[in-house]
């Protein structure tokens, strides 16, 4: 299990049975998963938010679509760190009051994209992470820059994973 520096990590894995230690596993999470909820928080008020991603492998990051103002943008300007989970739902197992899951928990911190090419390759890592065949999408939406002036692009960087299960 990795550490988080403010120690949240560990009281994630209260059950060490459950929990999830391979790398590979971890990251296999990341690449079938679709959606993330984001915790962010500013003012001591928090603010979670789903969204759906594109994992980067090379940068171990995420990427995000967003309009180009909105609360999310306003709190990550305030305080980029977030915590983010990924739900892998297998189902509710009936007559045991138990349902079967898998978990990630990230650590890190966000940003606004504003390198153009930062900016479209997001994008690319976006289409490429969730549509079977992205190319007309590819064609229609990023044949020019016109589309970062109703689009912002996040990321967010993953400093610490954990993972666990249950059944």
């Amino acid at each position: 299990m990795s550490e988080a520096a403010d120690g949240y990590s560990r009281h994630h894995m209260q059950q060490p049975e459950r929990e999830i230690g391979d790398r590979d596993v971890m990251l296999g999470m990341l690449r079938q998963g679709r959606y993330v909820s984001i915790a962010l928080t500013a003012d001591d008020r928090p603010y979670i938010v789903t969204l759906s991603y594109g994992y980067d492998r090379n940068r171990h990051a995420l990427y995000f679509h967003s309009g180009v103002k909105g609360l999310k943008l306003d709190i990550m300007a305030k305080n980029p760190r977030v915590c983010a989970t990924l739900i892998e739902d297998r189902g509710y197992r009936m007559g045991e009051c138990s349902h079967a899951y898998r978990s990630l928990l990230l650590y890190g911190s966000i940003r606004l994209v504003t390198d153009p090419e930062e900016q479209r390759h997001g994008l690319e890592v976006l289409l490429e992470h969730l549509e079977e065949d992205p190319e007309p999408i590819r064609r229609r939406s990023l044949g020019s820059d016109a589309v970062f002036e109703k689009t912002a692009v996040l990321t967010l960087t993953i400093e610490e994973m954990t993972a666990r299960e249950g059944c």
